[in-house]
């Protein structure tokens, strides 16, 4: 996950477990939208909610590949993203997906990206 989405998690209370689940499902095909780009939206679940009235996650998935959260908001927050923010999503997601193995472990190191535990 990135760090801005680290940050957002915490505040929001969300388990890590919860968020180990998620990825999980989005692994089994398991998600609310694909978003095309690599993007797709997940609900999670926010501590004592349930996920209808929880969050919702956007990550950056591909395939067999990488799965990085890069975005999350309260439904109550607002309903869906904006046009503007999916064109930059998914341009975010080109860049995340073109890192290699040793950018990422740099990322993890300097804290910019923080591993989902089981």
């Amino acid at each position: 996950m990135t760090k801005h989405f680290a940050k957002w998690a915490a505040k929001q209370n969300i388990p890590e477990h919860e968020l180990h689940r998620a990825l999980e499902e989005i692994r089994l095909g398991k998600y609310e939208a694909n978003l095309g780009g690599h993007i797709y939206k997940k609900r999670i679940r926010f501590k004592g909610k349930g996920k209808s009235r929880s969050g919702r996650t956007i990550v950056c998935y591909k395939k067999g590949d990488k799965a990085i959260y890069v975005h999350g908001f309260a439904k109550n927050e607002k309903s869906n993203l904006s046009n503007k923010e999916l064109i930059a999503l998914k341009e975010f997601a080109k860049i995340l997906l073109g890192l290699t193995d040793k950018q990422i472990i740099i990322a993890l190191q300097a804290g910019d990206f923080m591993e989902v535990q089981p």
